[in-house]
Formats: structure tokens, sequence, C-alpha cells
């Protein structure tokens, strides 16, 4: 069975960062594709980040391009995002999502097959 974790969501003022981790458990996922989207409330889910746990490559929205990195541990047992310069629009539940690595290369909701319970951050101006 396939978990993923989040944390490390909370409350911070425009300019400041936060690290969100996704711990991954019930598969080797050394190949997979694995992602960060977020939701605000009202609002469709959207992917921020992904990257190929393979190669490493990875791949942003421009709403967070230069502002936030996706990365994973050594062993790939777990996704970080790093946010940085946060403002009071990234305001959202971040979810962490895993898909097959054929499927890398877009930020489409759709294509991840298996998600979190997500954390919240919240950016206040």
């Amino acid at each position: 069975q396939v978990q993923l974790v989040e944390s490390g969501g909370g409350s911070v003022q425009a300019g400041g960062s936060l690290r969100l981790s996704c711990a991954a458990s019930g598969y080797t996922y050394s190949s997979y594709c694995m992602g960060w989207f977020r939701q605000a409330p009202g609002k469709e889910r959207k992917g921020v980040a992904a990257m190929y746990t393979s190669s490493g490559i990875a791949y942003y929205s421009e709403s967070v391009e230069g502002r936030f990195t996706i990365s994973q541990d050594n062993v790939k047992t777990t996704l970080y995002l790093q946010m940085n310069s946060l403002k009071p629009e990234d305001t959202a539940m971040y979810y962490c999502a895993a898909a097959p690595e054929s499927r890398c290369g877009n930020l489409n909701a759709g294509f991840f097959d298996y998600w979190g319970q997500g954390t919240q951050v919240t950016v206040s101006s």
C-alpha cells in the first residue's frame, strides 16, 4: 500500500520560507514521478513542481519558478519542497503526489495516482 505523508506546513509572513516534506512508504519510488500540488479554498488543485526521481530532473509552474525548489533525499524515500520568498497567494493546502515516471513532464493532477493528506501553508501580508 503506497502511503505519502506530508509535513512542514505552517504560518509565515510574506517573504518568509518553509520546507515541506513528504515521506513515502509502501514502494520503492526510484523510478516514479513525484510532485507537489496545492489547492486554495474554492479553487482547483494545481501543480507546483515535480521531478523524475531516477534522474532528479525537476520542473516548476511559472508562479513558483525561482522561488521554490523540489528535491529528494539520497535514499529517495523523502521528497521536499523548499519554499522561499513566500507570497500571500501561495496560501493553500499542499499535497504530495506520485505517478509512474512515464507520466512525468506535466503538472496535471489527473496523471498522478497516489496522494498524501495535505499540509496547510498560510502566508500573511
